[in-house]
Formats: structure tokens, sequence, C-alpha cells
């Protein structure tokens, strides 16, 4: 067995012929650092080509006497921080978690993810692209962003393009989160587990000695689901979020008198007006790109969405000013209204400021 460092961000551990990663900040529910994004990604490099680890098992710290967290998404207040300092550590932050992303995506090995807990944003991309995706009834995954001024990044546009119908643009739009039996419907987790399971099932994997054992041993503790809320609503949503754009998709929902309608009328009335816009229109084109091109895609938007009005201008940085600096939850959106968006300012957030040659994620295949 591997030496832990239990003061480690990531720890380390090697088990029997399995490689653990336990992500490890949780007063910070397990949030992403641009530390933690290198330790995660050195561990898989050298995982990959060591002969003697057959499956590779992440998960998040836990909290004593509290809920689970498997991450929570990105370090937002560094995000904020560094693009008010023009930091150039921000974009390489997002550089290498994407390229992180793009290793799991291509990962040689079985890669389980335990989704226990929060799921959001940065955990998305951990673990969307797991060969196997375990939740819990404690599961709660989301891609917020456009509550924050962003957009789903890490992958979300693909992964949420191939949700079925029209899910994608829901979840993508309101940012709202989904429990296991939504995540198993809508393709964004395998298999369900009970919590109370996934030590003993850690342990398994550790007595094993190939991949198809582990998936077995996986799949021997997976429980019904139960009924899905996404599932029963799906017509629903297709109704309303296949229309061409926000403004078309909001009038459809004010039509309508059912709770649902109501519901995703007033998550869109917290969120960011623009990068909604652009959120709608990311997932659209993801839907014929390759998972590397997609990344390549959310590459621009990101150095856009710091970029194009800078410093305390930027919508992200307004938006984790109202959520997690002031609190005053009442973010200070540019545009204000869906109605002063205009499809050219979407569009200038998918142009590159760079070549494609010289594009930071030029490197990356499949």
């Amino acid at each position: 067995m591997d030496a832990i460092k239990t003061d480690a961000p990531v720890q380390k551990e090697k088990v029997g012929r399995v490689g653990v990663l336990t992500l490890n900040r949780p007063a910070s529910l397990n949030a992403l650092d641009l530390d933690m994004v290198r330790l995660f990604s050195e561990a898989l490099q050298a995982w990959a080509k060591d002969s003697s680890v057959v499956a590779v098992v992440v998960k998040g710290a836990g909290r004593t006497g509290k809920a689970p967290a498997f991450c929570a998404g990105g370090d937002i207040r560094f995000q904020r921080n560094a693009a008010l300092a023009n930091d150039p550590v921000l974009g390489t932050f997002f550089d290498e978690e994407y390229r992180l992303n793009h290793l799991i995506h291509c990962y040689p090995k079985p890669y389980i993810a335990l989704m226990d807990g929060i799921v959001m944003g940065g955990g998305m991309g951990l673990s969307q692209r797991a060969s196997l995706r375990i939740v819990t009834e404690n599961s709660m995954l989301a891609m917020p962003e456009t509550k924050i001024g962003l957009f789903p990044d890490v992958g979300g546009g693909w992964f949420l393009s191939r949700c079925p119908g029209r899910i994608g643009e829901y979840l993508a739009i309101t940012g709202q989160s989904v429990n296991a039996a939504d995540a198993i419907m809508c393709g964004l987790a395998d298999i369900q587990v009970p919590s109370s399971k996934l030590v003993e099932l850690i342990s398994a994997f550790t007595r094993l000695d190939n991949s198809p054992a582990i998936d077995h041993a996986a799949r021997a503790d997976a429980i019904e689901a139960g009924p899905s809320k996404l599932g029963a609503l799906q017509a629903e949503i297709d109704e309303h979020f296949a229309h061409g754009n926000m403004l078309d998709i909001v009038a459809s929902l004010s039509r309508d008198c059912r709770s649902f309608a109501r519901e995703a009328l007033a998550a869109i009335r917290q969120n960011s007006p623009l990068m909604m816009s652009v959120a709608l229109e990311q997932v659209r084109r993801a839907r014929s790109l390759t998972f590397s091109d997609e990344l390549r895609t959310e590459r621009v938007l990101i150095h856009n969405s710091f970029h194009r009005r800078p410093g305390a201008a930027a919508e992200p940085v307004e938006g984790i000013r109202a959520l997690v600096v002031d609190k005053d939850r009442n973010p200070r959106w540019s545009p204000r209204r869906l109605e002063d968006v205009t499809g050219e300012a979407v569009q200038e957030y998918f142009e590159s400021p760079w070549a494609a040659s010289n594009h930071p994620l030029a490197q990356l295949v499949g």
C-alpha cells in the first residue's frame, strides 16, 4: 500500500491493484484549485503507465456529521480574485483542468467515480467521462454556472447535449440539480449504490485483480433507483426548451400554468441573461462536436467570459461577488434583461482569440 499524505488536498493511495484518489478539501466541499488539478493529473498519468494498477477509484473526503460532497466545483473565489488581478494563473487553471477532463475521457483503465453527495461543475468534469459513475441516495448533480455568470464548462456542453430530448438545454439554462434517479435517466450516472455500502465496495475492489471483476462487484451492490421526476416531465421539458432562443423559451414557459413551468421561470429569472443565451447556443453546437472540440470551444468561452469585459465588469466576477463574497444574491447582470441580449453578442463569445494551431488545447484528440 502506498503511503498517504493525510493533509494533501488530493490523497493518493494504491491498495491491492486499485488506485484510490480522494479529493481532500472537505471544508470547501472538495472544490478544485490548481494544486488539486495537478496532483490529480499526476496520479492518473502515473497509474496509466503502472501495470500493477488495474483500475482507479475517485471519491470525495467526508465531513463529520454533515452531508457528503464529491466535489462542489471549481474554487470560484480564486477565479474571481485572479480575474480582478488580471493574473494569468486563471488561464493556466482552466488549461490544466480541461486537459484533466480530457485525460479522464481517454483514460486507458477503468475509472470509477463515487458521486456521493454534491457533484457540481468541476465535480461533474471529474466524473462524467468515468467508465462507471456511481450515485447514491445523497447525490445531487448540477451544472449551475449560469447562476454565477458562466456556462456549463468542463465538457458540460458535450454531456448535457447528450441527455434525452431537451433536458440538456433545461439543465444548462436553469442550473437546476438532479437526484440519483434523474441522473441515471438522463445518462449522467450508471448505477445507484447505498452510501453506506461505499466503504465496503472500495474494499471489495482492492481485493480484485482485473477490471471485469471490479465492474461486476460494483453492479452487484446496485439498487433500483426509483422513478425519475425528470422522466415524468420529459414532454413538458421538450415542449418548452426546443424553442430557438431564450425569449421564445421564456414566452412558452410563461403561457404554461403548471408547476414545472413556474419553477423553471423562477430559476431563469435569477440567472445571467447573457450567459443563459450563450449556454443555449453552446449545448446545441456541442451535439455535433467531439469531446476534444467541445473543450476547445469552452476554453474560448472561458477566455471571453473573463476578458471581453475585464475585471469587475466581467459577468462571472459579478456573479461570484453576489453569491459568495457579498452574499447579497443580487447580481448586477449586464445586460439585465433577456430582451437586451443580441444574437451578435452571443456569437462574439464563440470567437476565438487564438489561431487553431495556437489554441491552448490544440493537441487534444478524440
